[in-house]
């Protein structure tokens, strides 16, 4: 297969991924010829962050190369759209909503206290990569304000000292996990 990009020369991310990517693409029968070919590209974006859990430059590149696409083509679409991400995320993604109606309850200081106890700023990832932490533009739930979002469930009303009590709840889950 031509490569319209360089790939990385150490690929930092398991082989059975990319197997699992490359058998995806497999079944869409890309046909280099085919103009509408950059049409594919989102659902394998889609599908390349549910496998790797991000889309790091290795997997661009790959899907570029998969796809007869310029790397170019690719970074321009994943950045946007805000769904994608270039950054691993943790087990617990902790998302904050910075929209008025939560910022004006007081969502920035519910902000800084999820960065003070996981010692980590929004858009990072603790290094054990159990939680990450992202600052939402709005989810929607402007009557729940001020709202922080735990992978799909949603905690309304948050006050300062739930903080601490949400962080907890997900620690405890953690340990619970180590011993099974």
């Amino acid at each position: 297969m031509e490569k319209f990009n360089p790939e990385p020369k150490i690929k930092t991310l398991p082989d059975e991924l990319y197997k699992k990517l490359d058998s995806y693409i497999d079944d869409l029968s890309v046909d280099r010829k085919d103009p509408r070919k950059k049409g594919n590209l989102i659902q394998v974006l889609h599908k390349a962050q549910g496998i790797f859990g991000y889309l790091p430059e290795e997997v661009q590149v790959h899907i570029a190369n998969r796809l007869f696409l310029h790397h170019s083509e690719v970074s321009g679409v994943i950045s946007f759209y805000n769904y994608f991400t270039t950054t691993p995320k943790g087990k617990y993604c902790v998302s904050v909503c910075m929209g008025t109606a939560c910022y004006v309850k007081g969502a920035e200081k519910i902000l800084n206290e999820f960065e003070k106890m996981l010692n980590i700023k929004a858009g990072e990832v603790t290094e054990d990569l159990k939680f990450s932490i992202d600052a939402l533009r709005c989810v929607g739930a402007c009557g729940l304000a001020p709202v922080v979002l735990i992978n799909d469930k949603v905690y309304g009303r948050v006050k300062l000292q739930d903080v601490k009590k949400i962080v907890e709840e997900y620690l405890v889950a953690t340990e619970s996990e180590k011993k099974e």
